[in-house]
């Protein structure tokens, strides 16, 4: 009997050490990852803020959206930084960036996604912008010949035989420069999906809600006389996509201006994908990255 309870006890014992000795496991799979802030002037000397954390190539570079910051990309650091250099950076006028700028557009933009690659030294780099961030990342792509391999949008680049409507942009803008704040609750809430968590959408606008309202306006102006597809055009690495499916993805229309073009869609998914199913997001674009760096 003594021999039976020794042995139900040894029994015990183990199988807390070995349920300790999983929980420790399963901690190790989300290590610690330091994330550092760093800042670095554009060609203009406008203050540019980023995150950086972890190293390996290529490195993967985050590009939010119009009137989000970098503090969307913040889950995508602490995923990939154990095997790339991430990064994640405020355009001017976004979050900690400045914005004393007197030439505001997606070029210029481009320039200062560019700018921070240089000051880290990137040697091979994969662009991946949400939104606005899309064709951002492609101006950038442009001007960083032999570095980027690869740019990936994200619930962007849904269809590039069609323009940004000019009247509308002017619209748009010239409504958030009179009500910034109701504006963006109004355009916040319809870019998730209807069942996304309230407080994600709140969490959202409130980061939004940091967003020079100077910068949003001349955002959208300049949105008014730009079209995706002239740059596109001109992009000689492959284009991918991560899309929601809020809006539909219509592949054969961007394939018309980039022929190298394809899209992985999520379902029950809104404008933010990383936000919204960020594990399933990020094995999404693991598997992206991987066949870009093949």
């Amino acid at each position: 009997m003594r021999t039976k309870n020794l042995l139900a006890g040894l029994g015990i014992m183990a199988a807390i050490f070995v349920g300790a000795a999983a929980e420790l496991l399963m901690g190790q799979e989300e290590p610690m990852v330091k994330i550092e802030k760093k800042t670095y002037p554009a060609s203009d000397g406008v203050k540019i803020v980023y995150s950086a954390a972890g190293a390996g190539e290529p490195a993967l570079v985050f590009i939010h959206g119009g009137l989000a910051n970098r503090g969307f990309w913040d889950g995508q650091l602490k995923a990939f930084a154990s095997s790339h250099r991430a990064i994640a950076l405020d355009l001017p006028g976004h979050g900690d960036s400045g914005a004393n700028r007197k030439k505001w557009g997606l070029p210029e933009f481009g320039a200062d996604v560019a700018a921070v690659c240089e000051a880290e030294k990137l040697k091979k780099v994969i662009l991946i912008g949400n939104s606005l961030g899309g064709p951002v990342a492609v101006e950038a792509a442009l001007v960083l010949p032999g570095k980027a391999i690869g740019v990936v949008g994200v619930d962007t680049f849904q269809g590039l035989d069609e323009v940004f409507l000019p009247e509308a942009m002017r619209q748009r803008a010239e409504a958030f420069r009179k009500d910034y704040a109701g504006s963006l609750k109004q355009m916040v809430g319809a870019l998730f999906h209807k069942d996304a968590d309230p407080a994600l959408v709140a969490d959202a606008e409130r980061r939004m809600s940091r967003t020079s309202p100077e910068a949003a306006y001349q955002m959208f102006l300049s949105m008014a006389n730009y079209n995706p597809a002239d740059a596109t055009r001109k992009l000689t690495v492959p284009l991918r996509a991560v899309n929601g499916d809020l809006y539909p993805t219509d592949s054969a229309g961007v394939r018309k201006v980039k022929r190298d073009f394809d899209a992985v869609i999520m379902s029950h998914t809104g404008h933010y994908p990383m936000l919204e199913r960020p594990e399933e997001f990020n094995r999404n674009l693991a598997e992206v990255v991987a066949r870009l760096t093949k």
